[in-house]
């Protein structure tokens, strides 16, 4: 299934000459900004604005207002993935730089 925004797009399968890896991080992850905890999960997977990837699809990005201005931006997600890629759907993932933290808790 693929966002009505992409279609005429070219879509690409992952593969050799572009591989995309998805597997599950052991641990809890915490994701702060300005001292409050935004995100904390132990269902986490390893693996751009609103942007388009021929292998992924359509991409959203939102912003944290209480990180101000730094964290503009900082977490993007694919809700509807292509199907090659469709286990990072309902998936959200942080630029390392727009937080305060990303770390694995126990």
């Amino acid at each position: 299934m693929n966002d009505s925004s992409s279609k005429g797009r070219e879509i690409k399968l992952p593969g050799p000459d572009h591989p995309i890896t998805i597997s599950p991080a052991n641990g809890k992850f915490r994701v702060t900004v300005s001292g409050t905890i935004v995100a904390e999960s132990q269902g986490v997977l390893l693996t751009e604005r609103y942007t388009y990837c021929l292998y992924k699809g359509d991409c959203s990005y939102y912003s944290i207002p209480i990180g101000g201005s730094q964290s503009e931006n900082a977490v993007w997600t694919y809700e509807r993935p292509h199907e090659a890629v469709a286990s990072i759907r309902e998936y959200l993932a942080f630029y390392p730089s727009r937080v305060d933290a990303i770390e694995v808790v126990s």
